[in-house]
């Protein structure tokens, strides 16, 4: 099993949180947990479609009132 990282995308919007991620994620290895935290709802779906596309799995998402988490595993 990776590393775990966290990736603090809090107040940024569409599509910062998208790039943030893709760029965190291009310093890490293959099997390593990254959780994103960020405020912008879109992220929900914009993270995991990203994940679709370049190979990296959802493994787990969470929204409180005003935050939402994304954790992805590394492909």
């Amino acid at each position: 099993m990776g590393a775990s990282y966290q990736l603090d995308a809090r107040h940024m919007l569409c599509p910062l949180p998208v790039i943030k991620t893709q760029d965190r994620a291009a310093e890490l290895k293959s099997g390593d947990i990254l959780e994103v935290i960020c405020t912008d709802p879109g992220a929900l779906n914009d993270i995991p479609a990203w994940c679709r596309i370049n190979g990296h799995e959802v493994i787990d998402t969470g929204q409180t009132d005003d935050e939402v988490s994304i954790t992805l595993k590394l492909g």
